[in-house]
């Protein structure tokens, strides 16, 4: 009898060890899917304050605790059953549909860093006084709209780095991922948002070096997240460029991906201090440029398209095959 119950008792030890194991390697997992998806993640952060601005300060952590709660449902209602499907079915459209997710990304990251080459950012949008409740329930409503592509890339990301994992850790470190990336976000973005009324409850509350830091927290605010900004789009540049040459390595097109690498292993061997650190650079440098140069083709394309579509509109309307618009009848020609 007592023999049978120390069995029992290793049985249930060896299971929770295993158990145990298991966490870990969920966890381990969760956190290199997580860090996979830097680049989005980063944009996320950057590009969400934006959808706060003009409400009153009473307003702003509402307004992000629901787009958050939106962001959580696009990751676990919709994305996750689809992108455990298609691992699952379809595991062979995972690279094509990472790419494209790559791809765009390179798109915003060229798109950005354009503006900042001709000095001509997208102007910061007019602040509202009073936004009521149907103007909030917009906005909330577009915020989560593009949460929806941002947080599908992020999964997608995620799900490529535990792809050969079982079908329940897969599940487990998606849910993980889409947890703590969202809380992650939002709760950076909450702090972002509140730091200038902190800053600003310190200029009008406290005196001396207080009310000094305050001034100074007020101050640093649109700095910080140009700064943000900045990071966000060289992430996307780096992240969309990698997608692209390990996607295109997957797809048997090995010579984007093994010249980066060559020229990774040849800058290790060269430098006698930190090769790791240089070799990295190097490779993620490489990366930068692919996704400039592909994110610039398809800015440059899509110009175009745009370009051409004004242009037709524009001769639809003129004329209207030489006769006058209120008449019907021919128009005059031109004397001069």
């Amino acid at each position: 009898m007592a023999g049978g119950l120390a069995a029992l008792l290793d049985d249930i030890a060896a299971i929770a060890k295993a158990a145990a194991a298991s966490i870990d390697d969920v966890g381990i997992a969760a956190g290199r899917a997580s860090t996979k998806a830097a680049g989005v993640v980063v944009d996320d952060a950057a590009v969400t304050p934006r959808y706060v601005q003009g409400f009153d300060p009473s307003r702003e952590l509402p307004v992000i605790k629901r787009i958050a709660i939106g962001s959580i449902r696009n990751k676990l209602l919709i994305i996750l059953p689809i992108a455990m499907l298609l691992s699952q079915f379809a595991d062979w459209a995972l690279t094509p549909i990472l790419m494209a997710g790559g791809s765009f990304l390179a798109f915003e990251g060229a798109e950005k860093l354009w503006e900042k080459v001709r000095g001509h950012e997208p102007d910061a949008a007019e602040p509202v006084v009073e936004v009521g409740p149907d103007q909030e329930a917009t906005m909330v409503a577009g915020a989560i709209r593009t949460d929806l592509i941002l947080s599908a890339e992020i999964m997608v990301i995620a799900l490529d780095d535990v792809a050969s994992e079982p079908f329940f850790s897969r599940l487990a470190v998606m849910v993980i991922v889409g947890l703590v990336i969202t809380v992650a976000v939002y709760g950076a973005v909450g702090l972002l948002v509140k730091m200038d009324d902190v800053g600003l409850h310190l200029t009008r509350t406290r005196t001396g070096g207080l009310a000094a830091f305050g001034s100074k927290l007020v101050a640093a605010m649109p700095k910080v997240m140009a700064a943000l900004s900045l990071v966000g789009m060289v992430a996307m540049l780096w992240v969309g460029g990698h997608i692209l040459l390990v996607g295109t390595d997957e797809l048997g097109w090995r010579w984007p991906y093994d010249t980066v690498h060559h020229l990774q292993v040849r800058v290790e061997d060269a430098v006698g201090l930190l090769p790791g650190l240089f070799g990295w650079v190097t490779a993620t440098l490489g990366a930068a440029l692919v996704g400039v140069l592909v994110g610039g083709v398809i800015a440059a394309a899509l110009h175009q398209v745009h370009v051409r579509r004004h242009r037709d509109d524009g001769a639809g309307h003129d004329g209207h095959d030489g006769h006058d618009g209120d008449h019907g009848e021919p128009a005059e020609p031109a004397i001069g």
